[in-house]
């Protein structure tokens, strides 16, 4: 009997679209134990409040919580330690040029694996005004609206 392909682990931060504009994505691989990729695969993450630093040349990922895996308490390690992100050289000094501009910060916005391997979606963003996320709800809503009429077929041209 064939196995059957599960559904790839995705855990997304919701929040981080709301509180900023997201300018720029890209793809960087994370450095866990295997404790945590236990977790993840669980979904057991909160990316929420976390964030990238660049320090000495490097990527890190602070402030992201990856749950205790229950089943290897004598293995497991801070579920809120500093995780090193794999990105190229030229990526880390262009990304470390754009956030020292004022009002930029790198956010992650999801974690997913790809063939096995742990990958993090980073947004170049910037910070989001109160008055921007009220606009961005008020058309979030406004084309659900246009959604449900559309659905039930009684729109007017």
């Amino acid at each position: 009997m064939r196995k059957q392909a599960s559904a790839p682990a995705v855990i997304r931060n919701r929040k981080a679209r709301h509180d900023y504009h997201v300018e720029e994505t890209f793809e960087a691989g994370l450095v866990l134990t295997g404790t945590e990729v236990k977790s993840v695969r669980a979904g057991q993450v909160t990316l929420t409040g976390g964030f990238v630093v660049i320090e000495e040349g490097e990527a890190w990922l602070v402030e992201v919580y990856i749950a205790p895996y229950e089943q290897a308490a004598a293995f497991n390690v801070d579920p809120q330690r500093r995780r090193k992100l794999l990105v190229k050289r030229r990526e880390i000094e262009r990304l470390a040029r754009a956030v020292s501009a004022k009002g930029w910060t790198l956010i992650p916005l999801s974690i997913y694996f790809v063939r096995g391997w742990a990958k993090v979606e980073v947004g170049l963003c910037r910070g989001k005004r109160e008055f921007d996320k009220r606009d961005s709800l008020r058309a979030r809503e406004a084309e659900r609206d246009v959604q449900r009429a559309l659905g039930r077929g009684r729109y007017d041209d």
